[in-house]
């Protein structure tokens, strides 16, 4: 590995470290339990459960696969969250059927994800340079146009979307974000996103757009409680259709895990990505008990890696920890909630669009004088985008179809790996990164 990958950090640089992870998955991690929540019409003291009580299960997800055994933990520096493309199902099956219904189904979904884990596995082979580099760099574009919304304020639909407030905070933050990693030395130019966050949160504070409110309303203590709005039901199309968003997850935390191998200079074998699968499927299970969602790797986080240098699992256990910890002291949490969404905009910019960029420095290793491999990334990146951008483009297709072809990541995966097949037959399989 390269010398900054197994460059270590001290306990309190690798806190500030997992702060700065924690952030940059935050609002991503809270949006799931705010939409269905509301959706789902719960009072101000379930939505409380329901938001602090998710918080602490990523952190506990978050520790699952960092705690590599024989039975599970892919051992990667990654972070898990609450996957935000089960938000419309879960919707659907709490007002079709009940609360239990929509527990009971998650449940079911990770007993069958932590089962299938070895078999899945093996879909390794079909991985090579031209598909991983083709679906990481598909990664980070379809998040780069989340980051420019949030830039905007967050709601595009709303006149004041792109005001000169949040264009400011949002690219002073870029601009604060650029200048530590360049000219911050050490560990200064590590932190560069967490520096941006906090300079953008202070300035929006100074101009008066920042409410202490929510850290003043917040609870002091909250702690998790085994099937808080009643015991689990099962229903079989529920069930299946949790099934379907596993495999969807599946698919994407696949990318995630090939390009944490190619920042790391890793080989990620089918047994990685076996104990991978059942940490996921473990932290569903517990998600469904808790009452909150099904977890999956972040791929936010990644860029993040990346743009800091330190790639150590160090500051990841202090994301897991202080995760666990603002989910039992909601107090701590609410101090996260205050940060503006145009300076987070800003922020997930530099760090999807690094993504973006591993995506390309994988494709380097591809040889683009074979026509073959021009096909496949030209033609998936050109699926996985446009899917991204109009998702209803399926939307005659049969409710299942839609579940999976409405993820332009899982198109871009869909697409890269067949195209391949195809074209390249048993030679596309043999081929080594």
């Amino acid at each position: 590995m390269a010398e900054e990958v197994n460059r270590q950090v001290s306990q309190g640089k690798s806190a500030v470290l997992g702060l700065q992870h924690l952030l940059a998955m935050y609002s991503g991690a809270v949006a799931v339990p705010l939409l269905i929540g509301t959706a789902l019409k719960f009072n101000s003291e379930q939505m409380t459960y329901l938001v602090s009580i998710d918080i602490f299960m990523c952190g506990l997800a978050t520790l699952l696969q960092l705690l590599r055994n024989r039975y599970f933990g892919i051992g990667l520096p990654v972070v898990l969250g609450c996957a935000i493309q089960a938000v419309e199902p879960l919707k659907m099956i709490g007002k079709q059927f009940t609360i239990g219904t929509m527990y009971g189904a998650i449940i079911v979904a990770g007993c069958f994800v932590f089962l299938i884990a070895g078999q899945f596995s093996r879909i390794k082979k079909l991985f090579p340079p031209v598909v991983t580099g083709t679906l990481i760099t598909v990664i980070g574009l379809t998040l780069i146009p989340i980051a420019v919304q949030n830039m905007g304020g967050g709601d595009a639909t709303v006149k004041s979307f792109g005001s000169l407030n949040d264009l400011f905070l949002s690219f002073l933050t870029v601009i604060i974000i650029v200048a530590v990693q360049r000219w911050g030395r050490g560990f200064l130019s590590s932190i560069a996103v967490l520096i941006g966050l906090a300079a953008g949160t202070i300035i929006a504070l100074a101009m008066g757009t920042v409410s202490l409110a929510p850290i003043a309303q917040a609870r002091w203590f909250h702690f998790p409680q085994p099937f808080y709005f009643g015991l689990p039901q099962f229903e079989w199309s529920s069930s299946i259709t949790m099934i379907i968003i596993a495999l969807v997850s599946m698919v994407e935390s696949t990318g995630v895990f090939f390009a944490l191998g190619g920042i790391l200079k890793q080989d990620i074998a089918a047994e990685d990505l076996k104990r991978g699968y059942r940490a996921e499927g473990l932290a569903q299970i517990l998600g469904g008990i808790f009452n909150t969602f099904p977890y999956t790797t972040f791929s936010q986080n990644v860029g993040l890696l990346q743009l800091s240098g330190i790639k150590t699992k160090r500051p990841i256990y202090w994301s897991a920890g202080l995760l666990m910890l603002m989910g039992l002291i909601p107090k701590i949490g609410a101090f996260a909630t205050i940060i503006p969404t145009s300076v987070l905009g800003g922020a997930m910019l530099v760090m999807f669009s690094m993504i973006s960029v591993q995506g390309i420095r994988m494709l380097f290793q591809v040889d683009f004088s074979d026509q073959r491999n021009m096909l496949i990334v030209a033609v998936s990146l050109g699926l996985g985008l446009g899917v991204s951008v109009y998702p209803t483009l399926f939307e005659f297709l049969p409710r299942t179809a839609q579940l999976f072809l409405g993820n332009g990541i899982v198109v871009a995966s869909l697409s890269s790996v067949l195209l391949n097949v195809i074209l390249k037959g048993k030679a596309g399989l043999t081929e080594q990164k």
